[in-house]
């Protein structure tokens, strides 16, 4: 045959399967750095919240994405460890599941995005410049909203009419939630006691404090030290005969009174449209950091009947969930 002939048809062969060794590269499947502070079993309903939501977008797991799971079991120093080792790995996106997640993460790394499943107050906490613009590589969800408190105290003033004196313990200096905390008290009329409580052997002298002070009922605010420690929180609360009120149901569900706050679960869902976006292109400086739009109120009817407390019929009517 003609060595001219022969090259043509080489040459003709390679152009005409030249789309289909295209069409056969391997499509790259992003990866995702799942890390919070937690252990899996204390997170189930949020972590399949975000799944459902990666879900709704198209995204399953295995198959068009990979998620890289982390649990620090309540050693909260492992999340820098796995912040570290998402960036040997350089997965696509980080999600963080608590704050401090996101803070081990912000020190690991300024070029990989992070998406806050929540933070309590992003901009105070110095990971966001503001929520309209971010900037830098973090953006996600908060968790403050200003009429929280207000509620808590109000929802206490309803179920306790002589309301005039509540305890309020906390791990943390002051921040933007004790402010609001203190304008709806004064609105509201009632005085504030603030307790400290740097760890778990500090509760119980806390609620010693707030029984020698007469304190009508407690508020107990958001702190990872008294989560882990809820279920003897809300003991404490029972054998002191004061309602209390919280703003995460685990607390309710270890046999606490009552709680009113943020919906977890719904920031958990909503994480995934971050997650959607930046895979998409789109940068966390570019992105601004939503605030809650969901709530849940929730009481537990036998913790009430515990310490004496009957909870009007009005105030039932609306809640998300009862706990008999």
């Amino acid at each position: 045959m003609n060595r001219k002939i022969v090259i043509c048809l080489l040459t003709t062969a390679l152009l005409s399967t030249a789309p289909f060794v295209e069409a056969q590269q391997p499509t790259k499947v992003p990866r995702i750095g799942f890390q919070t502070t937690a252990s899996p079993s204390a997170v189930t309903a949020r972590i399949e919240a975000l799944r459902q939501g990666l879900r709704e977008l198209g995204y399953v797991e295995g198959k068009n994405i990979v998620i890289e799971w982390r649990f620090a079991e309540g050693k909260r120093d492992r999340v820098h460890e796995f912040a570290a080792e998402f960036v040997r790995l350089k997965v696509d996106i980080i999600v963080a599941g608590a704050p401090s997640s996101t803070r081990a993460a912000k020190k690991a790394t300024s070029t990989i995005p992070i998406v806050m499943a929540f933070d309590n107050d992003p901009v105070a906490n110095g990971l966001v410049a503001s929520l309209a613009r971010p900037g830098g590589n973090i953006t996600g969800l908060s968790a403050l909203s200003p009429e929280i408190s207000g509620k808590q105290l109000e929802l206490l003033k309803e179920i306790v009419p002589r309301l005039s004196h509540v305890a309020v313990l906390r791990t943390s200096a002051a921040t933007q939630r004790l402010k609001q905390m203190e304008l709806a008290a004064g609105a509201l009329k009632v005085k504030l006691q603030h307790l400290e409580v740097p760890g778990p052997k500090d509760i119980e002298t806390a609620f010693r404090e707030a029984r020698k002070a007469r304190a009508d009922a407690v508020v107990v605010l958001a702190s990872p030290i008294l989560e882990s420690a809820r279920t003897q929180v809300a003991d404490f609360a029972a054998k002191s005969r004061l309602p209390a009120i919280y703003h995460v149901p685990e607390f309710v569900e270890a046999g606490g009174l009552m709680s009113y706050g943020v919906s977890f679960i719904d920031l958990y869902r909503r994480a995934a449209t971050y997650v959607d976006k930046i895979l998409k292109g789109a940068k966390p400086a570019d992105l601004p950091v939503e605030q809650p739009k969901k709530f849940e109120f929730i009481i537990n009817l036998k913790a009430a009947k515990q310490i004496g407390l009957t909870i009007p019929p009005n105030v039932l009517a609306r809640v998300d969930k009862v706990i008999k």
